[in-house]
């Protein structure tokens, strides 16, 4: 089934287009609802509500509930939280939905709306279309209140604290670095509770600033703060906080490829591994196949997003899986991305093994690659684009089983995304030349 409005994750836009605006927002509150009122079994009529930092958030989240109101839901406001906790809560309580009002890495002049279901799992492709289905013509009106949770972070601070020995960080410093999001607050806390020494960037959300040259998306202060400071590590969230980005102790950046190596490989040896097998991307270096595969562990691919990761998880039997951008799913304690945990599970390798990041991250050598995301005017069918499936698959023909070309549309932004990975840079850059020659004979290219 087509999707007009939802991509990868949810809906996502520029706050105030046609497709994220308080209108917008109303309608699809009263679309879930709709979605929601008629599944099987039926039975709850509660609504959890979490947002990032973003001005345009409360006036969203009012007309959201208003459309939620009009069904006769129950929506609850959890406030400003990462998307794990909306996740946690709705699974927590046997809530109908969850909500996240997010345009996760995105610019603040950015807002979405992402949906879970009653197990804290993405909707699926099939969900989001029957909601498209059930959209209202009109909006009626914003609500005029909601109900608040007190605490809402309480439970998923007791969880994420819990994964590691009482004050074993103490005598370490960390760079935290939580993009001026949703994560503010809450990863501040655990790992400080835990006895860590934190440096801080990133923490002062005024509205305007996330994502704003900080975050999972621009590691380099946090890099530079870990190198000025002398810290064990860097760990940096996007804007809803279900990212990780990490920096070894020389200042050098981890990308979430060697994160998930690290942690299968780690769990190989502790046999905790579930089905042998760590589930990742398309988009994911081929050097994590090679790594997994050498200690016996095999490696499943899904499309890009993380709920297609969780989804392949779920029916591959893993509990382990996430993609290069920095989501890493640890499903036996959430069922979507959490940076919170997947820094916190890290930091354990580095305590079992005694070793620093800069050493355990030496399990991955990845394969030369290059990528590059070009701003298209216009999405026309990769199907039409002789010129480019022609380039494609030479490309392809040339290197053999020792180079691959991925070619996609970003689901969340007007962007054609490239890679290619190979044997040696030289050939890698040449076959990125022609990938980019051949897109801009055909497509429009407003910026690369």
């Amino acid at each position: 089934m087509s999707r007009k409005y939802f991509g990868t994750d949810g809906v996502r836009g520029p706050y105030g287009s046609a497709t994220m605006n308080e209108d917008f927002a109303w309608r699809l509150g009263a679309a879930a609802a709709r979605f929601v009122k008629a599944q099987p079994g039926f039975k709850s009529s509660q609504v959890f509500i979490g947002r990032d930092t973003r001005a345009s958030g409360p006036a969203l989240e009012k007309a959201l509930v208003g459309g939620l109101q009009s069904e006769g839901l129950l929506p609850v406001s959890l406030g400003v939280v990462p998307t794990p906790v909306v996740s946690l809560m709705t699974r927590s309580a046997g809530a109908a939905l969850g909500v996240v009002i997010t345009a996760s890495h995105n610019p603040a002049s950015d807002n979405g709306i992402k949906f879970f279901g009653p197990a804290g799992i993405k909707l699926t492709d099939e969900d989001e279309s029957r909601v498209e289905a059930l959209l209202p013509a009109v909006a009626g009106h914003a609500s005029t209140s909601v109900s608040l949770l007190a605490a809402p972070l309480a439970r998923y601070l007791e969880l994420t604290t819990a994964i590691l020995p009482a004050r074993s960080l103490a005598g370490w410093k960390i760079v935290l670095d939580t993009a001026h999001g949703a994560a503010c607050v809450s990863s501040r806390t655990v790992l400080e509770s835990l006895g860590a020494s934190l440096v801080l960037v990133g923490h002062e959300p005024d509205g305007l600033n996330i994502n704003a040259g900080v975050g999972s998306q621009h590691p380099e202060l946090m890099a530079e703060k870990v190198k000025d400071t002398g810290a064990r590590l860097g760990i940096a969230h996007d804007g809803d906080a279900d990212r990780c980005i990490l920096c070894d102790e020389l200042g050098e950046v981890l990308d979430g490829d060697e994160i998930l190596t690290m942690l299968a490989l780690h769990a190989v040896k502790q046999g905790r591994l579930a089905a042998h097998t760590l589930v990742i991307t398309v988009q994911s270096n081929l050097g994590v196949d090679a790594a997994v595969s050498a200690v016996g562990a095999r490696v499943c691919r899904s499309q890009v997003g993380d709920r297609y990761v969780i989804e392949r998880m779920l029916a591959e039997g893993a509990s382990l899986g996430g993609e290069s951008s920095g989501h890493v799913i640890c499903s036996d304690i959430s069922p979507t991305g959490d940076g919170l945990v997947a820094a916190i599970k890290v930091i354990e390798v580095m305590l079992a093994t005694g070793r620093p990041l800069s050493e355990l991250r030496r399990v991955l050598t990845k394969f030369p690659q290059l990528s590059a995301a070009l701003t298209v005017k216009e999405k026309k069918p990769l199907e039409s684009l002789r010129t480019l499936s022609a380039v494609i698959k030479g490309v392809e023909d040339d290197m053999g089983a020792a180079g691959r070309v991925l070619v996609r549309y970003s689901g969340t932004e007007p962007k054609l995304r490239l890679l290619v990975e190979g044997p040696t840079a030289i050939i890698v850059q040449s076959a990125m030349d022609k990938l980019v020659a051949a897109v801009r004979a055909e497509l429009e290219v407003i910026k690369a």
